[in-house]
């Protein structure tokens, strides 16, 4: 129940949606014109101003401050885990199920760890929502993206029952115990990751933060106010994510 919530919270909380009710209300009442025009211009004026740079920027960066980093730079860590959202999931048979979304940089920097020693094992953690039959997990496709850069079978571990993050959260802990692992790096986007760490904290792991995938622009005096698609796409990611910490608060998945 808590997953159909979240994905209905999910399409109210975009601006788009906001704008399309209210365009639909001001037909519902078109009789009433002048209420009705009020409500098309209230409709515009909203997807206008989450649509220019300086508020989706702003927005997102007020998300991400937040992100704790105690990543150790000359530590071994026994693991790191890398959470799902990487992977375009609207066309999982695509280029061999390997078309990232913009949250490339997780898988990428793990790659980093991996590559220079600075991590033993990577655990990908990531289900499908709703899986075509014998359709890859998330975390499949990313091992099998790891193989093909070189790093080798016995390093990498899948989990592919979780379908949101107080699962990853729950199902990596189990995987960790079982493995024995002590020294442990959590790596997810920046916006992600203080709800992430509070979900990990509330399983019971001890764990440091590599937050990545920073997308709130530095605030600068000539900026843009043109609307652009791009930003009302950010727009809608911070306050979702904002949302999503509320909600999880509240459903006691976090710590945070």
């Amino acid at each position: 129940m808590f997953l159909f919530l979240s994905k209905v919270l999910d399409l109210l909380l975009a601006p788009l949606t906001w704008a399309l009710l209210l365009v639909a209300l001001g037909w519902t009442l078109r009789r009433r014109t002048t209420l009705a025009w009020s409500l098309v211009v209230l409709a515009s004026a909203q997807l206008l101003v989450f649509s220019t740079p300086p508020v989706a920027d702003s927005l997102m960066r007020w998300t991400e401050m937040t992100a704790p980093r105690t990543f150790v730079a000359n530590e071994t860590y026994d693991a790191v885990i890398v959470l799902g959202g990487v992977m375009e999931q609207r066309s999982p048979w695509m280029d061999n199920g390997r078309d990232l979304s913009g949250a490339a940089e997780r898988i990428t920097r793990s790659f980093e760890l991996l590559l220079s020693g600075q991590a033993r094992h990577v655990l990908l953690s990531g289900g499908l929502m709703n899986p075509a039959p014998g359709a890859p997990s998330e975390a499949e496709q990313l091992a099998a993206m790891l193989k093909g850069w070189g790093i080798p079978d016995d390093r990498i571990t899948v989990e592919t029952r979780s379908r949101n993050t107080h699962e990853n959260a729950v199902e990596s802990a189990r995987i960790v115990a079982e493995h024995g692992w002590r020294r442990v790096l959590l790596v997810t986007s920046a916006k992600h990751m203080p709800r992430a760490l509070g979900c990990f904290r509330r399983a019971g792991l001890t764990l440091d933060a590599l937050p990545v995938d920073y997308r709130g622009g530095s605030p600068t005096a000539g900026a843009s106010w043109l609307p652009r698609a791009s930003d009302l796409e950010l727009s809608t990611d911070a306050l979702r994510e904002l949302a999503g910490r509320v909600a999880y608060r509240l459903q006691g998945y976090t710590d945070d």
